[in-house]
């Protein structure tokens, strides 16, 4: 079979996917199924559907038009809206994360000429400086969306431990709820979505005495990895291994473990350290930086990784018997199977 590729255990994902949504609504929480790490794949939304998620989130709308135009029969939630794009925010998407008023007005103008009507979840920033509105700008806010034609608020939601890795706790969540609340009373509505966050949140949620007001959460590593993403640790009764990577062997043989010459910058602009390790079997796999980002595999030979170039992965192979033509298999962190699955030259396999 081809090389490089990776192999996809649709039965584990389905597995993963049902005892999340189980083990959440246990405290009435629903969650929505995020796509964006395997680029909106249509065999795997059809898989995720198939679990009872019913609805889907992508930070790109060219994944959720394929999804559409695929047939996958779910609502779309757009993770990641850009202004530019409204027209098409509006005409593939159900609902939109959003933070910016103008663009909410622009999703309104498009709304208003498609003759629909746009949902949409305001973000608040509770600390991790990704997106969203600051607290105190949250009821102006509010009330100028309500004045618009063509969209509907729907929810509110944060998103903690991403680009700051702050930990979503009962105090995050509290504060969200709260402000769900005063959401509620002022201006007299309900919202749908209280939106606390990703998978980040499961530590938060086996601890809790009390969700409070949140009822949704954005799972994609928890269901397509399974594990919690504050220290990566595997959840209890899901499957680690859904995704394997798969790279062959292309060249074996003894050679030194430091490069002989002048060393100079590499072909990024690195001016690399060695360890002697004196002679080693030192081998080349078909697959490189280009393919996958190297840093998120974990070999699952004993074998060391020592480094890679656009197309190559470089490896001691220690006591392994690597020989032309062997595959060597790599267990996939959440940054190297959002390379791996967006790579155009990495296969993807079924089973």
């Amino acid at each position: 079979m081809i090389t490089p590729r990776i192999e996809i255990n649709l039965d584990k994902i389905a597995h993963n996917a049902k005892k999340l949504k189980g083990l959440y609504g246990l405290k009435g929480i629903g969650i929505i199924g995020v796509t964006k790490v395997v680029c909106g794949n249509t065999k795997i939304a059809e898989i995720l559907v198939k679990s009872e998620i019913n609805i889907l989130a992508d930070s790109r709308i060219a994944n959720i038009k394929k999804m559409v135009n695929h047939g996958i029969q779910a609502k779309f939630l757009l993770l990641r809206t850009i202004k530019s794009q409204a027209k098409y925010v509006v005409k593939f998407a159900d609902i939109s994360l959003n933070s910016e008023l103008t663009v909410i007005k622009e999703l309104s103008k498009y709304a208003v000429k498609q003759d629909t009507k746009h949902k949409i979840i305001l973000m608040v920033e509770l600390g991790d400086l990704r997106e969203g509105l600051m607290p105190s700008e949250i009821e102006k806010t509010v009330s100028e969306i309500m004045e618009l034609k063509g969209v509907k608020l729907v929810g509110i939601g944060t998103n903690l431990a991403c680009f700051g890795g702050i930990k979503p706790d009962d105090e995050k969540m509290g504060y969200l709820s709260s402000i769900a609340k005063n959401i509620e009373d002022t201006f007299k509505l309900k919202l749908e979505f209280v939106s606390g966050g990703n998978s980040a949140n499961y530590n938060w949620f086996v601890s809790t005495n009390d969700i409070g007001k949140i009822n949704n959460l954005r799972l994609g590593e928890s269901i397509f990895l399974g594990c919690e993403t504050l220290e990566r640790k595997p959840i209890p009764g899901l499957f680690t291994d859904a995704f394997t990577l798969i790279a062959e062997v292309i060249e074996s043989k003894i050679k030194p473990s430091i490069p002989y010459g002048d060393i100079h910058q590499n072909a990024f602009g690195k001016t690399p350290k060695f360890i002697d390790r004196g002679l080693i079997t030192r081998a080349i796999l078909g697959a490189g930086l280009q393919d996958v980002l190297i840093s998120g595999l974990t070999p699952l030979l004993d074998i060391d990784i020592l480094g890679a170039s656009s197309d190559h992965i470089i490896v001691d192979a220690k006591k392994t018997d690597l020989k032309v033509g062997n595959t060597v298999k790599f267990n996939l962190n959440y940054a190297a199977l959002l390379s791996a699955m967006t790579s155009p030259y990495i296969n993807k396999i079924y089973n």
